[in-house]
């Protein structure tokens, strides 16, 4: 695992110690970096699922002002911890350890968001479906500033309707599905 462009080209990141963390490969993270370019520089990003940071460290190398990462799962969150310390970029990132399902449930926004990366480990999608739809809710009613964009990964089997959010794009890789998505109301980034 590494950086692919910006400030840290080439830095490579502590990869997953087990089969929980899906690292997206270097060839999917280009492609989708290519289609989200116009939206990174100066962009706040929340990292849902963020294992071991790997696409929010990519924005902050690219020139996003500010990420949020969201992880609970203990050895991905000692290696997130690790990498930002890495990369010295812990002023310009903030880590919210433990469930994300309650932590959306009861608190207001931090900075908002201009770009989401939701990214649930595929055994959510099957066991906690209302939960992510909820938080795909949440997100849209309060913390996706307007015209922000949200990607969803998930497996290319599954499909889920993410309420008050619309699909503008969507990318096949393989097994998985990456779904650029946008508040009902909101407009598609140009580029």
């Amino acid at each position: 695992m590494r950086i692919i462009a910006g400030e840290f080209r080439g830095r490579k990141l502590l990869p997953p110690e087990d089969e929980v963390t899906r690292p997206v490969t270097d060839r999917v993270k280009q492609s989708l970096f290519d289609i989200l370019a116009p939206q990174i520089e100066g962009a706040r990003v929340y990292d849902c699922f963020a294992g071991t940071g790997s696409m929010g460290l990519e924005c902050l190398s690219r020139g996003a002002a500010h990420v949020t990462f969201f992880e609970a799962h203990r050895p991905a969150l000692i290696r997130l911890k690790k990498n930002i310390a890495a990369l010295g970029v812990a002023d310009g990132s903030t880590l919210v350890p433990g469930d994300l399902f309650q932590w959306f449930a009861v608190n207001k926004p931090l900075l908002g968001a201009d770009l989401v990366f939701l990214d649930p480990p595929y055994r959510f999608l099957s066991a906690r479906a209302e939960e992510v739809r909820r938080l795909a809710g949440a997100l849209a009613d309060s913390h996706l500033r307007p015209k922000g964009v949200v990607v969803f990964r998930h497996d290319a089997r599954m499909s889920l309707s993410l309420a008050r959010l619309e699909v503008f794009d969507r990318r096949r890789y393989g097994g998985m599905v990456l779904e650029f998505l946008r508040s009902v109301e909101g407009t598609a980034p140009r580029g």
